[in-house]
């Protein structure tokens, strides 16, 4: 009812959703988007002893729209590959950076609301589903660990803290989706859990380090905090 199943040459199922899944999934946008908000302004009501959360109560139409381009121009870069695996991921031009912005500029609510929302919009762009948990592990959770880079909004270098933190979530939960679900593609004499620690982190170490180069150089980091000012005024 919710998705076709296909399988292809190689006897491997996948499932496409449907037209009445596609529904069902906006309604879960929708709803994950309003929790995501609320969330969003409890945990900024905290947040106000800091100079810089005195506009954080709540997120406003500018916050939105920061997300709202965040997610688009993330999802532009997922595009733009720079390295394609055979058995999915890739390393991409900044995507997982763009999509941690949020975070750093709004805080976790912000952040998880924009991670998560971006993960089902690539489900419903580019779908890979094995199995109906795996696009929980995969599309929900992976990307939108990506907003934890919101705990550190007001740390100190907490650009950077914040991206390797929403690195570090996606890793968690890839590398859960690979050995749960992918381990019948682990290498000959690799055991599962290697196998994904080692696949998984192959593409998204290597865009992180590619994109911790980038942020070392103080112009770019000094850039991003008068936008994150920008966005907050």
């Amino acid at each position: 009812m919710f998705y076709n199943v296909v399988v292809n040459d190689w006897d491997e199922t996948t499932y496409v959703p449907t037209t009445l899944g596609n529904i069902l999934l906006a309604i879960v946008i929708i709803a994950l988007l309003c929790c995501a908000v609320i969330f969003a302004r409890k945990y900024a009501a905290k947040q106000k002893e800091s100079d810089t959360q005195t506009n954080r109560g709540r997120l406003t139409v500018k916050q939105l729209a920061f997300c709202a381009m965040s997610i688009a121009l993330g999802t532009v870069l997922s595009n733009v590959k720079l390295f394609d695996l055979p058995y999915g991921g890739s390393i991409t031009l900044l995507s997982m950076f763009v999509i941690c912005l949020p975070g750093y500029f709004f805080g976790l609510g912000a952040g998880l609301m924009t991670g998560v929302a971006h993960g089902i919009l690539q489900l419903l762009i580019d779908p890979y589903v094995l199995y109906p948990m795996q696009f929980v592990v995969d599309y929900l959770l992976a990307f939108g660990a990506l907003g934890l880079s919101g705990i550190f909004c007001n740390s100190k270098f907490g650009l950077i803290k914040g991206y390797i933190a929403g690195i570090l979530g996606r890793y968690v939960f890839t590398v859960i989706s690979g050995w749960i679900f992918f381990g019948a593609y682990a290498w000959e004499g690799w055991a599962p859990l290697p196998y994904s620690l080692a696949y998984n982190g192959s593409y998204i170490f290597s865009e992180t380090v590619i994109t911790l180069i980038i942020l070392s150089v103080p112009a770019v980091r000094n850039g991003l905090a008068r936008v994150k000012v920008m966005a907050l005024s």
